[in-house]
């Protein structure tokens, strides 16, 4: 279990790598789209970054759920991590929300928006982290 465990925080760390990234690339396109620039290269990038990035969450869930159905379902801790990966997974379904907007070259929210949105993943991750490295309940 721990080699399912390992490669679990590896994919959940490539995973975040892009839901970290995302929203500054939204940044960078509303940004370049004010200023006059091209910023199709954007677009592709973000399209590119989202994919690997489901992919990633794709692998670290179903090792996730492996490693649950190995351990068992024990403590109130699982849960309350398990209801925030719901939140993390709504945040990653917005990314994609934002994303089609890029490709469909709508109106979307402000650069200072996403440069506060961007914090949200960290919100978020910290409390799973507490959750399962100190196992508060």
């Amino acid at each position: 279990m721990l080699w399912i465990k390992t490669f679990h925080i590896l994919f959940v760390m490539a995973w975040m790598a892009g839901l970290f990234y995302m929203p500054r690339i939204f940044v960078h396109y509303v940004e370049g789209k004010n200023a006059g620039e091209d910023v199709r290269r954007l677009v592709t990038m973000g399209t590119k970054l989202f994919k690997f990035s489901s992919l990633m969450a794709s692998i670290a869930l179903g090792l996730g759920v492996w490693l649950w159905l190995g351990y068992g379902f024990q403590g109130t801790w699982l849960w309350v991590k398990l209801a925030l990966v719901g939140v993390l997974l709504a945040y990653h379904w917005q990314c994609l929300r934002y994303l089609r907007k890029l490709q469909s070259d709508s109106t979307i929210p402000s650069s200072l928006f996403f440069r506060v949105f961007n914090e949200g993943a960290l919100i978020i991750v910290v409390p799973i982290l507490i959750m399962v490295v100190i196992k508060p309940f």
